[in-house]
């Protein structure tokens, strides 16, 4: 599947995801929402490796890949709970999820950048500024 696909399948996913926290913020507390949700990832996670290795499929691993995959789910962890505090205290899915997701986009990008030494084209950057425009237009309104 060509990685386009994949990304815009990734973005179906993460525009449920938000979407779903969104409805049940209403309905239990953020702790809550964020176990339940991390319980059903652990559990279709765990599938997708018992079948990876029921398949024969080699899986390397080392112990920084481990650090950084639990570095990234501290990550995850939090986003969620805040997320799902952020939702309660009433904002519009349609403007959290665009500062929250845009937020997300413009930090990574700067990481990127910084961190990782990579570089943008002049069209990258001012995607990146239209992203912060965004950002701001939404978040003016509340």
């Amino acid at each position: 599947m060509p990685w386009l696909l994949l990304a815009l399948l990734t973005a179906l996913s993460l525009a449920f995801y938000n979407f779903f926290i969104k409805l049940a913020a209403d309905h239990v507390p953020a702790a809550v929402g964020a176990v339940v949700l991390q319980l059903v990832a652990a559990a279709l996670g765990g599938v997708w490796l018992v079948r990876l290795k029921l398949q024969g499929q080699p899986l390397p691993i080392s112990s920084q890949g481990l650090w950084l995959a639990a570095l990234a789910g501290l990550g995850v962890g939090l986003a969620e709970i805040l997320t799902f505090v952020v939702f309660s205290r009433g904002v519009p899915s349609s403007v959290g999820t665009p500062v929250i997701v845009g937020g997300s986009v413009l930090l990574t990008a700067v990481l990127g950048l910084v961190v990782l030494r990579e570089t943008l084209t002049l069209p990258q950057v001012l995607g990146l500024l239209l992203i912060v425009g965004g950002i701001a237009l939404l978040a003016r309104g509340h």
